[in-house]
């Protein structure tokens, strides 16, 4: 087999990745990154990188069984519903084909985006809260999206990780078994253990730059609390410099996100002439008849009676949904060609 990519429909993908478990050891599965930033890269990640994470896994959650995929099968998180399920002696299914099983005790990985849509389905929640677990990662995670799923009835547990590290490999702060996670400079998150890639294929450059003395050295920036869990504060490049002032997107954005009149809100930095990166937010009316979306001014406002007024947002850019990868993940580039765009002469911002 040799190494290799998912590709196809589900049926020939779970066909794939049965083949690649019961072949030699030696060969690789190749996984692309989301490109939520730029291009995607291609991570290779060995077959004992792939098992050890799933291992670590049914430990953490204490049990295994039957997996239902509701993500794209040829991203990580979608390749791991279908290796644990496999590995467990139970052949996967798909939300897309089967939608959510009647009975109890099945698993399934979703990210934020698609919780947050579920929450608002009774017939999803009431099948969500028959899962044994519910993996939710790709992405920050407001506290408040994981309260109202818990208080449904929903067992959640919020994944970090990346397809370099095999999927996720912190579980609700707490790294898997085997694995070890430290910050080093500029708060920059770093890990290591059994899960890592073995690199990029065809870039040796890149791989000598993300994997040093056995660390894989993340993109994302984090600190421990204290009682020692890792808690991501966002990407590096989520802290956008304007006027010289340092501002945490995330932590914008989840302000925005409390506001009643919103459903939805991303924060970016964009290029600007006078500020260097001027702060802009997309946001998602909250449901049809609920309170209009206040103007700039006003949600300036509202960003700052919780944080410094310099972290406020200078343009706001209203849409009736985000644009999304397809891994559910909001669609970076594509908003920041929005911001753009809105802000041509002539046109709102």
């Amino acid at each position: 087999m040799g190494d290799w990519q998912p590709r196809g429909g589900f049926d020939e993908v779970v066909d794939q990745v049965r083949a690649w478990l019961d072949g030699p050891g030696e060969d690789r599965v190749v996984i692309p990154t989301s490109g939520s930033s730029g291009t995607p890269k291609r991570v290779v990640l060995s077959r004992a990188a792939v098992l050890a994470s799933v291992e670590a896994s049914r430990r953490r959650l204490g049990a295994a069984g039957p997996w239902v995929l509701a993500l794209p099968a040829t991203y990580v998180a979608g390749l791991q519903v279908l290796v644990r399920s496999l590995a467990a002696g139970h052949a996967p299914t798909s939300y897309d084909v089967s939608g959510w099983p009647e009975g109890e005790g099945w698993f399934t990985s979703l990210v934020p985006t698609q919780l947050h849509r579920a929450l608002a389905s009774p017939d999803e929640v009431a099948a969500l809260a028959r899962a044994h677990t519910v993996l939710l990662g790709g992405g920050p995670i407001d506290p408040a999206l994981r309260a109202r799923a818990e208080a449904a009835g929903i067992r959640v547990v919020a994944t970090y990780g990346a397809a370099e590290t095999a999927g996720g490999c912190v579980y609700d702060g707490v790294p898997l078994d085997g694995v070890e996670v430290a910050i080093g400079d500029g708060g920059r998150i770093r890990i290591s253990g059994p899960t890592l890639f073995d690199g990029y294929r065809d870039n040796p450059e890149l791989t000598r730059q993300a994997l040093v003395d056995g660390w894989y050295l993340t993109s994302d920036a984090g600190r421990f609390d204290e009682d020692g869990h890792l808690r991501v504060i966002g990407r590096v490049d989520d802290v956008i410099v304007t006027g010289g002032v340092n501002v945490p997107g995330p932590a914008v954005a989840v302000r925005l996100r409390e506001h009643p009149s919103l459903d939805q809100a991303e924060v970016l930095g964009v290029a600007d002439r006078e500020w260097g990166n001027r702060v802009v937010a997309f946001v998602v009316p909250g449901a049809p008849g609920g309170e209009p979306v206040p103007d700039l001014s006003a949600l300036r406002d509202w960003v700052a009676e919780a944080h410094p007024r310099s972290w406020a947002m200078r343009q706001l850019v209203v849409l009736d949904e985000l644009p999304l990868l397809a891994n559910g993940k909001p669609d970076r580039q594509a908003l920041r060609a929005l911001a753009l765009e809105a802000d041509r002469p002539g046109e709102g911002a």
